[in-house]
């Protein structure tokens, strides 16, 4: 028998969100990580050539280039933007030695979002915050080399960083496996509990072209 889990209250900027969507269709920004390569940081920048490569860490290593970003796609028009967060799990920032700084890194990217969205908010056009949870470096179903249990505590950490941060809603994007999404749903939910605040939830799968998820498995 299904149990239902109640959910602590939305934020009051999750409120607002969703009463602007019953009234206009909200764009998104545009790609973190290519943005990124096209303004080529430093290794200076990366905090060394040990975490090159690494672009969550940028938010607390060099947030400027972050929010440069962040204030493109929002000039461009974007209601949401999206945080520097994609590999913000621990399974990702440990392949840098960062595992042990995912709260701090998912927190920090958030506050670095948040403070361009408020330059740009205006009563008439708000602008929100989205916690990017990309599908990590791993899948249960097609790479292996993680449990469930592993992923589920990852995500929720991630989520638990994002909401500390005061994110708006939260992307679980780029999905390939649904293992990896359930996990991650659950994750997020134990983050609702975890820290009283509940905010809105989409999810974004990857296609290939045979019309299936990496792993085969149908929308």
């Amino acid at each position: 028998m299904a149990h239902l889990i109640a959910l602590p209250p939305p934020s009051p900027s999750a409120k607002d969100l969703l009463a602007l969507l019953h009234e206009r269709i909200v764009l998104f920004d545009g790609a973190m990580g290519t943005s990124i390569q096209d303004r080529q940081p430093s290794v200076a920048e990366f905090g060394g050539p040990e975490y090159e490569g690494c672009n969550e860490y940028l938010v607390l290593t060099a947030p400027q280039v972050i929010s440069d970003i962040h204030e493109g796609f929002l000039q461009a028009g974007s209601d949401i933007i999206e945080t520097d967060t994609f590999g913000g799990t621990r399974i990702v920032l440990a392949e840098y030695g960062l595992q042990e700084r995912t709260i701090e890194i998912n927190r920090a990217a958030v506050q670095v979002a948040k403070a361009a969205a408020v330059r740009y908010s205006t009563p008439a056009k708000p602008r929100f915050v989205a916690g990017s949870m990309g599908p990590t470096t791993k899948t249960i179903s097609v790479t292996g080399g993680v449990t469930f249990e592993q992923m589920r505590a990852a995500y929720s950490e991630q989520a638990e960083g994002l909401l500390l941060g005061g994110v708006d809603l939260l992307v679980l994007e780029t999905a390939q496996d649904t293992l990896n999404l359930k996990a991650g749903l659950i994750g997020i939910t134990e983050a609702f509990q975890k820290v009283g605040v509940s905010v809105p939830v989409v999810v974004s799968g990857t296609i290939e072209t045979m019309g299936t998820m990496l792993d085969g498995q149908e929308v």
